[in-house]
């Protein structure tokens, strides 16, 4: 049994949420009968039997890591096995070359599966960063907006900011349960400096800067790290950053910041009040009725 799986499902049963089996193993990219085992055992408080395989030793290893990193970060395989040699790799380029084929084709199949969502679990966050339009005058202004949706209804919260410092994110963090009614179970974030610890972190790893910690404690959601090449983990949010293009037309159309944060404010209230293409639902029509159900 995963020992990813396993933990995810413990996480359900201790906050008492049906798990959808289906949902999870294409996630996940296991068998739905896997995840109802983990489930099942997680109810039982049995701990998860890993089972150990044998593997065969090969000269890849102590090297994937620096492989997956690198290609993620753009290089190509050549470049990356005459890196790799230099530390001691002592294989054939063929084998480097494979290994960049088989990764990507991992990750483009994570990069397909959809996600489905339960009323009241999550909500995405990021940032729509740095925007530069001009006023009336002709002036520049630069500010980035604070993007947060809730999943499943697809109701959005939009906050105009002239930082993204921390202090600023747990300010609007506040702003939108206060917006939404209330705070959801997990949230899911990009890879954010005020997020994460990028000193600590590698690609597979991450490590929560401790104050962002003590402030997800404090408020009672478990924040989730967004990894790269896992798009569907945060689409819904990506989805609104891509809408932020609404704006444009209001370029040297305002006086003031305080013009533009009407503005700001007034396309999250469209939005919420525009039917989405994956439901033919309006969020607010739908954020409304589960609001009644809690």
């Amino acid at each position: 049994m995963r020992k990813d799986v396993y933990e995810r499902m413990r996480y359900f049963v201790l906050e008492k949420i049906k798990p959808n089996y289906s949902a999870i193993a294409r996630q996940y990219g296991v068998d739905p009968r896997t995840v109802k085992a983990a489930y099942l055992r997680a109810q039982s408080g049995k701990t998860a039997v890993i089972r150990k395989r044998r593997s065969r030793r090969s000269k890849l290893d102590g090297y994937q890591d620096i492989i997956e990193d690198k290609y993620t970060a753009g290089c190509s395989a050549r470049s990356i096995y005459d890196f790799i040699v230099e530390k001691g790799f002592t294989g054939k380029y063929t084998i480097v070359k494979d290994y960049c084929r088989r990764f990507r084709k991992v990750q483009t199949k994570k990069a397909t599966i959809r996600v489905e969502h339960t009323i009241g679990l999550s909500a995405q966050v990021d940032w729509k960063e740095q925007v530069t339009m001009a006023d009336r005058n002709g002036v520049p202004h630069t500010f980035s907006i604070f993007l947060y949706v809730l999943p499943y209804s697809k109701f959005k919260f939009l906050k105009l900011t002239l930082d993204q410092k921390q202090d600023t994110l747990f300010k609007c963090l506040f702003e939108a349960f206060k917006a939404t009614g209330g705070i959801p179970k997990e949230i899911w974030f990009d890879n954010m400096s005020t997020v994460v610890d990028h000193k600590l972190s590698d690609f597979h790893h991450y490590r929560f800067n401790e104050r962002f910690l003590s402030f997800s404690h404090d408020a009672g959601f478990h924040p989730i790290a967004c990894r790269p090449f896992r798009p569907q983990t945060k689409g819904c949010v990506e989805a609104l950053a891509r809408t932020m293009g609404r704006l444009r037309p209001y370029d040297r159309e305002f006086s003031t910041i305080n013009d533009l944060n009407s503005i700001v404010n007034r396309l999250a209230k469209r939005l919420n009040h525009e039917k989405s293409q994956s439901n033919n639902q309006k969020p607010v029509e739908l954020w409304a009725a589960n609001c009644q159900t809690k």
